[in-house]
């Protein structure tokens, strides 16, 4: 909104005589100018009207104003509108009134100006108490006594002072030498010294807590700004205290007893809100602590330690992440109840840690229809009796959350294990492999052959071999038409393209001779022979007769891929906190999978060289997606500011409805520290002992 701040302007309004100091220009959109010119002229708008029309704040309410709350303390020399707002005050407005003639210092948003050094209203007595004030939406609070004057006091019960959520680590810590340190123990001790004024005069914040802006402010800067006495002009000396990214600067006069408090941040409920946001930020994003720490350890930041982080991420942020996770999961599950029939999902595990060393194994089931995670389960090794039983007992889970969900299943996609096999056919629910992980497991296989002496022939048909095996899955609608025409294959490569097998009894491709005869292999050669045996092994076989027809697998391998910067293998995370970063995992993915392609400033479709590590140095095009979006973080930060953090209780129950099983620690007893330093024997000091 345009701002004037001219001397000799003046406002434009019929009938306004007791003019406010700041004028604001007619906006240029026509609509909102129509209501505002019809309000400047009583609705006797002339038939010509000038350009220049000037409306001074006397016409607004104070809701109009974003920065109210920042005029009336001091902080600020001049309002700013809200957008799309319009007049309707005829006379001066009673809040405006009063911030026109009384500056107070009050609890108002964050990153304010410089407050101004000149006293302009009444000043207090240190003697007068009045009921505290309490900002829910302020980053700033200062509070003046002075001893001047004296005000009498303000009538009504006091409120309740706000008490900071300390632990034995997250004291405040001070800085200076001279200053007078309340008892924290005392309960009366309120360690934000809350406004004392009789008036609330904090407004509405134009945006949430979570959403003001922030900076990186140096001490020394800072400090500047309460050197001098902005009663007496004298020298003062601030002191400071911090915990964590919280800061607040106590100034004290000397000369004319004048003092305040200003604090860095709002406090939600007793926490810091910057404390509360920053742990919020770490997890959601999928980043880590200790990483953080060691940015804010290179920069000299003020940080809060790690059990301060889990004990906000236990209490906040991860009831907010179950909480949305089974808000979206609902969703999902709502969609495949519509779809009846015809539901496919695949299904697959992955292990924290490769072999047989796993201590958690989480098991998704994904919609391959949608490109939607609709199920997580987390199983820990104690749970099963090995590593080998977690992914059938994940897929039990989930099997069993769908049918109590009342999903009805078409068919489902997972690996070769053959307690899978088992299992699936005794529910009698149709089953079909992974063709990826049945080709993975196969080439490997024809690369060994080829690197045998008289074999090299083989590696032309590697790649061929391979898309074979998917064209079959993607072409063939029964098993005996897949193994027709995955056998086929063998008298391709001799060049013969006719088969005994009437399900496929001939190549589709069109008759041609080839000029080179060599590449074509021979019945009886070694590496005919060897192919042969892979090709058609019982194993093989009898997966290709289940190859899923339907869709690949990739995106489960590519959610599976995202998993790693949520829940990296070299980092140990609780039960819990696994969960709640795989449910975050899930978020994203299901947010970003349907991305479409990035294009040019022309129009045209990016792609860029790709070499994978599978392809032995093959180039290939990958198509390049547009910018990943983080809605979902938006949301659970609302969700934390807004619900959680005023009443976590719901939330926390149903985290506590989680089944959580003991730690794996929880099975052997633990021995006294210093028996097993007594106990200690090493390489080198055997001899000692």
């Amino acid at each position: 909104m345009a701002k004037v701040r001219a001397k000799h302007a003046n406002c434009s309004v019929v009938g306004c005589t007791d003019e406010h100091r700041t004028l604001f220009r007619v906006p240029a959109s026509e609509k909102t100018r129509e209501l505002w010119v019809y309000f400047i002229f009583s609705g006797n708008t002339p038939e010509t009207v000038s350009k220049n029309l000037l409306v001074c704040a006397n016409h607004f309410k104070p809701e109009c104003f974003r920065n109210l709350g920042q005029y009336k303390a001091g902080f600020a020399s001049k309002l700013f509108l809200n957008e799309g707002v319009i007049p309707t005050e005829r006379g001066k407005a009673a809040d405006e009134e009063n911030a026109s003639t009384s500056v107070r210092f009050a609890d108002v948003a964050c990153q304010t100006d410089q407050p101004i050094t000149r006293s302009c209203g009444t000043q207090h007595s240190m003697k007068t108490h009045r009921p505290p004030f309490r900002s829910t939406g302020g980053a700033v609070s200062c509070t003046d006594v002075g001893g001047d004057t004296s005000a009498g006091r303000a009538s009504g019960p006091s409120r309740k002072r706000p008490r900071l959520d300390l632990d034995e680590e997250d004291e405040l810590s001070e800085r200076g030498s001279s200053m007078i340190v309340e008892d924290p123990h005392d309960v009366t001790y309120d360690p934000l010294h809350s406004l004392t004024s009789t008036t609330d005069v904090t407004t509405e914040p134009s945006s949430p807590i979570h959403k003001i802006s922030k900076y990186i402010v140096y001490e020394k800067c800072l400090l500047e700004l309460f050197e001098v006495c902005p009663r007496c002009g004298r020298a003062s000396s601030p002191k400071t205290r911090t915990m964590g990214t919280f800061l607040r600067v106590e100034q004290n006069c000397t000369h004319c007893a004048f003092s305040r408090t200003w604090s860095s941040q709002p406090i939600i409920g007793s926490i810091p809100a910057g404390n509360l946001q920053l742990t919020a930020a770490v997890y959601t994003s999928g980043a880590s602590f200790f990483t953080l720490q060691k940015i804010f350890q290179a920069m000299n930041l003020q940080l809060y330690k790690y059990t301060t982080f889990r004990r906000l991420a236990r209490r906040f942020v991860e009831p907010a992440v179950v909480y949305r996770w089974r808000t979206m999961q609902d969703g999902a599950l709502e969609q495949l109840i519509r779809q009846q029939q015809n539901v496919i999902l695949a299904g697959h595990m992955r292990p924290d840690s490769p072999g047989h060393s796993a201590k958690y194994g989480s098991y998704t089931m994904m919609d391959l229809r949608k490109n939607m995670i609709i199920d997580l389960q987390l199983v820990q090794r104690n749970e099963v009796a090995g590593r080998c039983h977690m992914e059938m007992e994940g897929l039990k889970r989930s099997l069993a959350l769908l049918e109590e969900r009342g999903v009805t299943l078409n068919s489902i996609v997972t690996d070769r294990h053959p307690q899978i096999q088992k299992f699936l056919k005794e529910t009698r629910i149709k089953h079909y492999c992974d063709v990826w992980r049945i080709e993975k497991g196969l080439s490997k296989k024809l690369v060994l052959i080829s690197k045998n002496k008289d074999c090299d022939t083989l590696k032309k048909w590697i790649h061929s071999i391979k898309n074979h095996m998917y064209w079959t899955a993607a072409s063939s609608t029964s098993g005996p038409e897949r193994l027709a025409k995955w056998t086929s294959i063998l008298n391709h490569i001799r060049d013969v393209h006719v088969h005994e097998d009437p399900a496929f009894p001939q190549c589709l491709h069109a008759p041609r001779t080839s000029r080179d005869k060599s590449k074509w292999l021979k019945a009886g050669t070694e590496a005919f022979i060897k192919v042969e045996k892979a090709l058609t092994n019982k194993r093989i076989l009898k997966d290709v007769e289940k190859m899923s027809p339907h869709h690949l697998t990739s995106s489960l391998e590519d959610f599976h891929s995202s998993i790693l910067h949520f829940v990296p293998k070299n980092a140990i995370f609780p039960f819990l906190g696994t969960l709640c970063r795989l449910y975050l995992a899930a978020m994203h993915f299901n947010e970003n999978a349907g991305r479409p392609q990035a294009t040019s400033s022309t129009g045209e479709l990016l792609y860029r060289l790709n070499l994978p590590k599978s392809k032995k140095g093959e180039f290939s095009m990958k198509p390049v997606k547009v910018d990943p979006t983080y809605d979902y973080v938006d949301e659970l930060m609302d969700l934390i500011f807004e619900k959680v953090s005023e009443d976590p209780g719901p939330y926390e129950a149903e985290v506590h409805k989680i089944p959580i099983p003991d730690d794996l620690s929880a099975q052997f007893e633990k021995p006294d520290k210093m028996e097993v330093i007594a106990s200690y024997v090493s390489r080198f000091n055997q001899g000692l002992v």
